[in-house]
């Protein structure tokens, strides 16, 4: 397989598992990747370019630990130029320190648990004016999009060493309970596609696993699920940390909030 700077961290373990011992050599940074929900969650959206950028190494150290395990390096590609950041919303200039409430939620991914529900705690728990600032090693963009939808403005920076920061400030528009989601919520067409799918289904039951198992339990499905079906899911929680690898992995998804803790999920190729 020929490899370059544009080539992301996941395609590497696919091609050879014994790429990620390979990449954790060369910085304490990504032992993170050892990890497994981190794993599914960086590496597909990190290039050698843009981890190495993370992990304070050259794409050069890459490749040198690259291709003994079988990969050829083209060094003539350039890294794909990065999208210009969003122009700096009206609450960050005027943000006060006194008015951010921090959040740091890699202590909480590193030992394997979901940060979902103390976040939303925390947003919850914000009075108009303050903003909640989450520092993560990765861009939460479900989360993102889930409050985006509630009425909270947001802007995200990436700081030396690939930490980001992101803002959700709440103003006096927004109205959102602490459990972030309203029971009984139903994807509009669910029944439909129940329909279409009928005895093309293969249900799971992820509702008693600890993490991260659910969401590499759901991959690890989708991974192995025939053409032309759907995977049945009974979770306690929309996986807001899954939603943006189905999108990635071209699947689209469809949900049932029955109740707190009683999930369904309807995961499909279009």
């Amino acid at each position: 397989m020929t490899i370059d700077v544009n080539t992301k961290i996941s395609v590497l373990l696919r091609e050879n598992p014994e790429a990620l011992e390979a990449i954790v050599s060369l910085s304490p940074k990504f032992t993170k990747l050892r990890n497994p929900l981190l794993r599914k969650l960086m590496a597909s959206r990190a290039t050698i370019g843009m981890a190495s950028r993370i992990g304070g190494c050259r794409p050069e150290d890459f490749f040198a630990k690259l291709r003994p395990l079988g990969f050829q390096v083209n060094t003539d590609t350039t890294e794909a130029p990065t999208a210009p950041p969003p122009p700096m919303p009206a609450f960050m200039q005027q943000l006060r320190p006194a008015d951010v409430v921090d959040l740091d939620v890699r202590p909480i991914l590193a030992g394997g648990q979901d940060p979902f529900h103390l976040i939303l705690q925390k947003v919850g728990a914000l009075r108009t004016g303050q903003t909640l600032r989450i520092i993560n090693d990765f861009d939460p963009v479900p989360l993102v999009q889930l409050l985006g939808k509630r009425g909270f403005q947001t802007y995200g920076e990436v700081l030396d060493g690939g930490v980001f920061h992101t803002y959700f400030f709440k103003g006096d528009a927004v109205r959102m309970s602490a459990a972030g989601t309203e029971a009984g919520h139903r994807s509009p067409d669910w029944e439909e596609k129940l329909a279409q799918f009928k005895g093309r289904m293969k249900e799971i039951d992820v509702r008693d696993m600890e993490m991260p198992l659910p969401m590499m339990t759901i991959l690890e499905e989708l991974d192995r699920l025939p053409d032309g079906q759907a995977l049945f899911v009974n979770h306690k929680r929309i996986p807001m940390f899954l939603l943006p690898e189905l999108e990635d992995r071209k699947f689209e998804h469809r949900s049932w909030e029955i109740a707190e803790g009683d999930v369904k999920m309807l995961i499909f190729r279009p």
